[in-house]
């Protein structure tokens, strides 16, 4: 083999190895779907995950489950897959323009607290996974990577549970990649609520980010031009409320890395129906899937923002176990550029479990792509519990939630257009067992909500995976509830593609790149 040959093959590899980096950290896989029909698709070489400070309650407790499903044509001796704790930045969190340096006598993270550098959640083996428990208010948010064999499809849960107190309920996430742009339909600057986002650096540079919020009449005016600095390797949560003197109850933020790159999550406290994490919204799209209403919903509020130039008319829909109707009173919606639009639906979902579908309203000219998502309460009076479900992509070929439990896991699917056919498989539990797996089909146009399978024999947390074996596009969501006390507590996490594998165009020979001209 000449030295022309191995230059190329060098070549390919770490284009390979790139592209597979790339997938898991603000890589599109659009984008690798137009690919050459002679490109292969291989499962990503790296990834990385930023899971933000639990909770600081005093009567908080903590779960952390981490997973990685097996795969075929992955490496099976080479890999790891852990986390460390990140250091606390905040050392003023009302003070958005401050030099983001951090407290000097903070001890959390790297600088000597709890945990200081022991790994966190070390997985031994794809297929099982790991689960620990933190009672403690200074609980450090935590920054993860994986590689080799770990990477391909690797989820990690944050589940916490906080038994008194305004913020009482459970806050779930899934802990998320780092990216540069992210939006918050549904946040809040009202009396009534707290909502902090948290900013995480993965990175050993600081990171510039640029925090925006649009209410009903557009862009809220902002009580400081500065940026806000993330130091490298840490954590930062800002009080959104310090943003700005406007009060809106229904607001859109829009998170923007100027430079670097970060983790966003906005923790939101409600001082009567509780709390819980709300992520980034999908991508701005001209159609729009909201998946896995619970069927006792008491209330849902639809938030959507336009960020185009353009207003955008949506048809609103709701998909049901059987077919998708249009909710009494709210057929359509007009969302006017650079505002945010809010409904209140009421109990929607009428006794059964839906997805709120939105798509453009006809007429002529390219659809206006939005963000979105919806606020979901269940219970009455002082026993109501609060979740947030935005806007989610669909699974493209698998996704994941780790941290089912035996009892209070719903898994709902829906299939906005063509009827789909899926898989769904238990892992082993956390405490053994082995994984069952069981085929679905889903009815275009309806919601499949489910009990997920169990592990046969299997003891503690663990994993269900949703892979799309054929038919139209699928999007999913998981809920965990928890009834403590006569509160229905519960949290639902959205499932988008794991992006699990990446397309690399196949490279070939140019003999006109050793050319001295």
């Amino acid at each position: 083999m000449n030295r022309t040959t191995l230059s190329l093959i060098g070549a390919a590899t770490a284009l390979a190895a790139i592209s597979g980096v790339a997938a898991l950290t603000g890589g599109s896989s659009d984008d690798a779907g137009s690919a050459g029909k002679a490109a292969t698709r291989l499962p990503v070489q790296r990834s990385t995950l930023l899971c933000p400070t639990p909770s600081t309650s005093d009567v908080s407790s903590t779960t952390y489950t981490a997973y990685t499903p097996k795969r075929d044509g992955v490496d099976a001796k080479d890999g790891t897959a852990e986390l460390l704790p990140a250091q606390n930045a905040a050392d003023d969190v009302t003070d958005p323009g401050g030099d983001g340096k951090g407290d000097k006598n903070d001890k959390s993270g790297k600088d000597g607290g709890k945990g200081g550098d022991k790994p966190v959640l070390p997985l031994k083996e794809p297929g099982k996974p790991v689960t620990t428990d933190v009672s403690s208010a200074d609980a450090p948010a935590l920054i993860g990577t994986a590689d080799g064999r770990f990477a391909p499809g690797w989820t990690v849960q944050q589940t916490t549970t906080i038994d008194a107190g305004s913020g009482r309920g459970i806050l779930g996430t899934a802990c998320t990649a780092p990216d540069t742009d992210f939006w918050f339909p549904g946040v809040s600057t009202d009396r009534g609520r707290q909502d902090f986002v948290h900013l995480t650096n993965p990175d050993d540079a600081a990171a510039e980010v640029d925090l925006k919020l649009y209410g009903p009449s557009g862009r809220l005016k902002s009580a400081t031009d500065e940026s806000i600095t993330v130091p490298p390797r840490s954590t930062l949560p800002v009080l959104l409320s310090t943003l700005t003197d406007q009060r809106a109850e229904s607001a859109s933020l829009r998170v923007t890395a100027r430079s670097g790159r970060i983790g966003a999550e906005v923790q939101a406290v409600d001082q009567k129906a509780g709390s819980d994490w709300l992520p980034p919204s999908a991508v701005p799209s001209s159609s729009v899937a909201i998946p896995g209403i619970p069927k006792d919903a008491t209330s849902a509020r639809l938030v959507v923002f336009a960020p185009g130039s353009d207003d955008a008319d949506l048809k609103v829909r709701l998909a049901g176990p059987n077919n998708s109707i249009t909710p009494a009173g709210h057929e359509s919606l007009h969302v006017k550029s650079g505002m945010t639009a809010a409904i209140d639906l009421g109990d929607v979902t009428k006794g059964e479990p839906g997805s709120l579908l939105l798509t453009p309203e006809g007429g002529e000219g390219p659809a206006t792509p939005v963000v979105a998502a919806l606020r979901v309460t269940r219970g009455k009076g002082g026993d109501q519990e609060t979740a947030f479900i935005p806007a989610t992509a669909a699974i493209e070929r698998s996704a994941t939630a780790a941290d089912n439990r035996t009892k209070g896991s719903t898994l709902s699917l829906v299939a906005p257009r063509a009827a789909a056919k899926v898989r769904i498989t238990a892992s082993a539990g956390a405490g053994g067992g082995s994984p069952v797996s069981k085929t679905y089909e889903v009815k275009g146009g309806t919601t499949k909500a489910l009990e997920p399978p169990r592990p046969a024999s299997g003891k503690g947390p663990y994993a269900v995976t949703v892979e799309r074996l054929s038919g139209g596009p699928v999007h999913a969501s998981r809920m965990l509830e928890l009834t403590q006390d006569g509160v229905p507590m519960f949290t639902i996490q959205s499932l988008p593609d794991d992006r699990g594998t990446v397309v690399v165009p196949e490279a070939g020979q140019n003999m006109s790149l050793l050319n001295d001209d």
